[in-house]
Formats: C-alpha cells, sequence, structure tokens
C-alpha cells in the first residue's frame, strides 16, 4: 500500500500518537502514552475538552445568584476503581451524595409513599422484582461484560427485547415497569421494546450486577469536588499544549507505515492513531482507504438513547425538613427519578431528575414554558408544590449537540450486540477505536473511558 498523496509543504512532523477526541477515553489514553515518552497530540473538534462531561454556570432566575451545573455526567461508585485511582491520582476530592432521610415512590395512580429500604409496592410485586433481581443477576455473572457476545445465551438473549423478556419472566405488570426503569429510562434512555436482553444483561454485568444497578445508594455514591469534568480538565491541564481545540477531523488516511489526519486544510502525520470518540461519532469521518465493511455496520447499528437532565435549586432544600432524603422514583411519571443534588456547604437546595426515551420524546414536542411547568408538576408529584417555585430551572439535552447526538451512551438494536459487538474494539491498520461506549467494566460511565484508554495505551505501547 502506498503513502497518501499530500504535499510535502502540508505535512506536519510525525508523531507517535495522534488522539482524536478530548473526551475522558482520550486523554487517559494520551496521559498514559506521554508518561512513557511517546510524542502524542490531541485533536478535539469543540471549542471544550471533557466531552460528556461539562458544568456550565447558570444565573438564577431573580437574579439574585448563579449555580454550577454537572449537564453531563457526575457520579461515582464505589465498584469504578479505575475513576477512583484516577481521582486520587489528580489530587481530586469526592464528597457523599446526601441519602439522609426516606425515599419517595409515586405510583400508577400519582400518589407519593415513603419507604426507608424496599420499595412500598403489594407483597406480590415485590416477590416478583426480587425473583428478577435473582435471575438477572444470574445472568450476569454468566457474563464477562468485557465480551458479552460469548454469553452461553447470547443470540437467544440478543434476539428478544427487555420488554418482550420481561414479559416471559413475569405476569405482574408493575414489577416489570420497575425493573425495565431501571434498565431502559434510567441507564440506556431507550424504552425497553428497542433494546435486547442481552443489552440489558451488559448493563448489569458492567456495574457487577443487576442487585449493584439498582441500588442508588452504590450506583450514585459520591461526587467530585467542582464537577466530575475536573478530570478531564487536569488531565488536559497536564498534557498542556499537545492538546489542540477547535480541531475538527474530517478525514484520516492510512497505509502501513501510519496515518494522515486532515483537519480542514491542515494535515497531521503519526505512526498510530487513536479514535476516541462515540461510535457514531467514527462515522463523521472519512476513512481512505474505507473502514472495512463489518466496521460500518457495526456502527451503523449503534445509537444514542434520549434524556432530558432537569436541574432545579430552590431557596432551601425544604424536603430535608419532612425528613425526605430527596431520592424518588416513579415508572409512571415524565421524571422518572430524582435525587438531592446539593453541593457540599451550599444552603440552597439542589434537585437533579431525569425525562428519557418516550417521556423525552413527548417533552420535545412542547414549548418551553409547557415543558417547564411539565416538569415541575411531575416534580411536584414527589414533593408537594413547593417544587413548584424554584429560584432556577435548566434542562440539558445532548440530542441537539452533532458531536455527541443523545445521551448517556450508545447502545445496540436487537440483534446487533451478538452480531457485531467485538468489532468495535479491532484495529484497522494503525487506527484504534475506543470510548466508554465499547467497556466492558464501567460501560457508558467514566470509569468505563478511563479503563478503555488505558486499555488503548497499554497496547500502543507493548507494539511500539
Amino acid at each position: 500500500m502506498t503513502a497518501p498523496d499530500v504535499h510535502p509543504s502540508q505535512r506536519h512532523d510525525v508523531h507517535d500518537v495522534i488522539v482524536v477526541g478530548a473526551g475522558v477515553t482520550g486523554l487517559t489514553a494520551a496521559h498514559r502514552l506521554v508518561e512513557a515518552g511517546q510524542d502524542v497530540i490531541v485533536l478535539e473538534a469543540r471549542e471544550r475538552v471533557g466531552g460528556r462531561l461539562l458544568t456550565e454556570q447558570h444565573p438564577h432566575a431573580d437574579g439574585s445568584g448563579v449555580a454550577d451545573l454537572e449537564v453531563g455526567g457526575q457520579w461515582v461508585s464505589p465498584d469504578q476503581t479505575a475513576l477512583l485511582g484516577l481521582i486520587g491520582e489528580l489530587g481530586l476530592e469526592t464528597f457523599p451524595r446526601y441519602r439522609t432521610g426516606d425515599s419517595l415512590y409515586v405510583d400508577r395512580t400519582g400518589a407519593a409513599r415513603r419507604f426507608s429500604d424496599e420499595l412500598p409496592v403489594s407483597a406480590t410485586t415485590a416477590a416478583a422484582i426480587e425473583q428478577l433481581t435473582k435471575t438477572l443477576d444470574a445472568l450476569a455473572a454468566e457474563m464477562d461484560p468485557a465480551r458479552p457476545w460469548e454469553h452461553p445465551d447470547a443470540v437467544r438473549l440478543d434476539s428478544v427485547s427487555f420488554s418482550a423478556w420481561l414479559e416471559e419472566q413475569c405476569d405482574d405488570v408493575e414489577a416489570r415497569d420497575n425493573v425495565a426503569l431501571y434498565v431502559g429510562p434510567a441507564m440506556l434512555t431507550k424504552p425497553a421494546h428497542s433494546f435486547s436482553a442481552l443489552q440489558a444483561v451488559l448493563m448489569a454485568a458492567s456495574a457487577g450486577s443487576f442487585s449493584n444497578l439498582v441500588d442508588a445508594d452504590f450506583i450514585l455514591d459520591r461526587r467530585v469536588v467542582g464537577g466530575l469534568a475536573s478530570v478531564p480538565r487536569t488531565l488536559a491541564q497536564r498534557l498542556g499544549e499537545r492538546v489542540r481545540l477547535n480541531a475538527d477531523v474530517t478525514m484520516v488516511e492510512w497505509d502501513d507505515e501510519g496515518a494522515t489526519v486532515h483537519v480542514g486544510t491542515e494535515t497531521y502525520r503519526a505512526r498510530r492513531v487513536v479514535l476516541a470518540v462515540p461510535p457514531t461519532v467514527v462515522r463523521r469521518i472519512r476513512f481512505r482507504p474505507e473502514l472495512p465493511a463489518e466496521h460500518r455496520m457495526a456502527r451503523e447499528h449503534q445509537s444514542f438513547g434520549l434524556v432530558l437532565k432537569v436541574q432545579v435549586v430552590y431557596a432551601t432544600p425544604f424536603w430535608r425538613e419532612q425528613g425526605l432524603s430527596g431520592t424518588g422514583f416513579a415508572p409512571y411519571q415524565p421524571v422518572h427519578e430524582v435525587y438531592d443534588n446539593t453541593p457540599e456547604g451550599d444552603p440552597r437546595g439542589f434537585l437533579v431528575g431525569f425525562v428519557s426515551d418516550l417521556n423525552a420524546d413527548a417533552a420535545g414536542q412542547l414549548s418551553q414554558e409547557e415543558r417547564r411547568e411539565r416538569i415541575l408538576d411531575s416534580l411536584a408529584a414527589y414533593f408537594g408544590d413547593q417544587a413548584l417555585q424554584p429560584v432556577l430551572f435548566h434542562l440539558s439535552d445532548w440530542q441537539h449537540q452533532e458531536l455527541t447526538g443523545g445521551a448517556y451512551g450508545t447502545s445496540f438494536d436487537l440483534g446487533g450486540l451478538s452480531r457485531y459487538g467485538s468489532v468495535l474494539r479491532e484495529p484497522v491498520g494503525p487506527i484504534e477505536f475506543g470510548s466508554s461506549d465499547v467497556a466492558g467494566l464501567g460501560f457508558q460511565h467514566v470509569d468505563g473511558a478511563i479503563r478503555v484508554g488505558s486499555e488503548l495505551a497499554a497496547r500502543l505501547l507493548q507494539d511500539a
């Protein structure tokens, strides 16, 4: 194979590695490579680093103040050892999510019921939820989350939707609705009929078990002081001028000796290239020669889910005065889950909630004012009329950002995971691929992004 036809005046120095994407995966890979003495540059299309992590400052409606809001990912759980290790390495600190007091469950009638440990449902429904949990835990225990297509029942589980699988297992509708909530709206941000049972088992296995996934006190344990976006920001600071913003890669030309990366009229040459972007974003880049057909097909069978992250700020955390933790679940409400999101030491009260998949579709058809009213009404179903009067109301909607296109991560359609999952991490010539979307442990989370970034760096160093 001959080298690409690039005029010598356009060529930059040949680097060891070019990383495309300054999210956590790309920055972790670059950081580890630079530590090992590699010549690395990071090209980022946005004007900022962080990918799906971002902290923004928003003013109160009455002009009385401002609040720092994490509009992307934000939580850290005890099993996310890669993330915890990097947080310590970077000198960052964490604080626990507020959880003192009762939680709330809003049932199909709209009644809010308090509980401390188990959901306040009938004994029959509780038993059905327990049995479904045991079944999913057993399936997850049989899976290596890094290789879900090797599960002993992978093909069958991947051929049936999660909602259809739940119907096969259980005839209690409320039990099915609650179990579906934890995987569909809460994690994959898709309706349970649109992804497979195998994809659901992967979501559970990536967290260690389905039991972990449904335990809010475990999965949403802590936050980072200054926001989780401090992780990529600090990594980028250490990399310095190696990180180049507003550098939108449009083409990668590759050969046996390396690759040439095009950014507008500029070109960069490296022996290896890491595409540290979601699988759906890989499709924005042209390749010469083209990627193998199975690589294109694999990414065409993946898509982001859809979720609106709702953040509201009140003068005080009034729910605490009522002995409530701020945690709530409601499979029948537009806001299907809500948590106390107050920064440590802040006298105001912060709530964060989520409107996902079909409910997010419906909210998107409303005017801005109608959407705000419907969401606040849903919060009032949990906390009463005091929830209707925040000093700040903010929605973050990642589907309108071209370089992301949804949240929280990508997942396969029916049959896609067993058919194409193994392709996503396969290198093509000098090109490597990776993001949290293709992680095993930590799938869709920052922990997974760090694991994938570290694995990519280790593989490149082994081949250097």
